[in-house]
């Protein structure tokens, strides 16, 4: 005869056998649904471009100043493409009205006895720097060693990617100015993300037909 401390110790396994049972489904199902999304990403949009506020402002979380970037984007192409002007002749231009513009400005402040408000100091702290130099040489040493594997021949896959994107750029180069492509990609990853999260579930459904 069983004691109720046997008892006991049977039913735990029983529960232990099937909490494994529940959580080796739901691990199966999950890369089920993983592959289910569009280049199987893992967990929602927004989460996927980081969660910060550049994924904010992508996703259209803030939409002011979404429309701003799309606004300042549209007027600096019309400037670079339509005025006839070379991109260092109109950062010069700028730049020299805003020095100016903020002269005449302390100066008639200073005239009427009034105080200048002071602007924010531009500083680079050395941690950004080091931060920013860090991971500049990460991927630089990456294009260094696919540079190296090419010249080499060790990966003709990687060699014939490369032929053909610098084959596709040098093609749509040939019909685009630089600043025109900018504005497209400028254009395309304000929005494009935007409408994929708006409408995934239909994008993804379609995709895995």
């Amino acid at each position: 005869m069983e004691s109720p401390e046997d008892f006991c110790s049977i039913e735990d396994d029983g529960d232990a056998r099937k909490a494994a049972a529940c959580t080796s489904s739901t691990s199966s199902g999950s890369p089920g649904e993983s592959a289910s999304r569009l280049f199987g990403r893992q967990g929602t949009v927004h989460r996927c471009m980081g969660g910060g506020k550049a994924a904010d402002l992508i996703l259209w979380k803030r939409r002011t100043a979404s429309f701003g970037v799309i606004v300042v984007a549209t007027v600096a192409w019309l400037l670079f493409e339509r005025s006839g002007l070379s991109f260092l002749s109109i950062c010069s231009d700028v730049l020299l009205i805003l020095i100016i513009l903020l002269f005449l400005r302390a100066n008639y402040n200073a005239i009427r006895d009034r105080q200048v408000q002071t602007l924010p100091e531009l500083v680079l702290s050395e941690e950004m720097v080091n931060n920013a130099a860090a991971s500049f040489r990460v991927k630089i040493n990456n294009v260094l060693h696919m540079a190296h594997d090419i010249t080499l021949g060790k990966d003709f896959r990687l060699f014939f990617k490369v032929v053909v994107c610098m084959w596709l750029l040098s093609v749509i180069g040939s019909y685009f100015s630089f600043f025109t492509l900018a504005y497209i990609g400028t254009i395309i990853s304000i929005t494009v993300p935007a409408l994929y999260s708006k409408y995934e579930e239909p994008v993804d459904s379609f995709s895995n037909e």
